[in-house]
């Protein structure tokens, strides 16, 4: 009896372990799709230049400062991972609301 309980304790813990790995992993962004053909240019909620900013390594929302920031990071800099449907406003969730 008390092996099926440490069982069922150790696949509740996987079960949670891996709910919350997902979890991280859906805000983090959508899987790698090819990009859309063409992209609306979203509008950005600061007046900052984008001169202040410079591609630096940083591809998620979690990383970004504001809208203006990540609308610079995903139209010029390879790699991001903000957006997630692939309709050219990044971090709709957290920034570009």
């Amino acid at each position: 009896m008390r092996n099926v309980i440490a069982l069922l304790v150790l696949v509740a813990l996987g079960w949670y372990g891996y709910s919350q790995y997902q979890r991280r992993a859906d805000v983090a962004g959508a899987p790698d799709f090819p990009p859309p053909l063409t992209r609306p240019t979203p509008t950005p909620s600061t007046g900052a230049s984008a001169a202040t900013y410079k591609c630096d390594g940083r591809i998620y929302c979690s990383q970004m400062t504001s809208c203006a920031e990540a609308t610079y990071f995903l139209q010029n800099c390879p790699g991001t991972k903000m957006d997630g449907n692939h309709d050219g406003i990044p971090c709709e969730k957290q920034w570009c609301k």
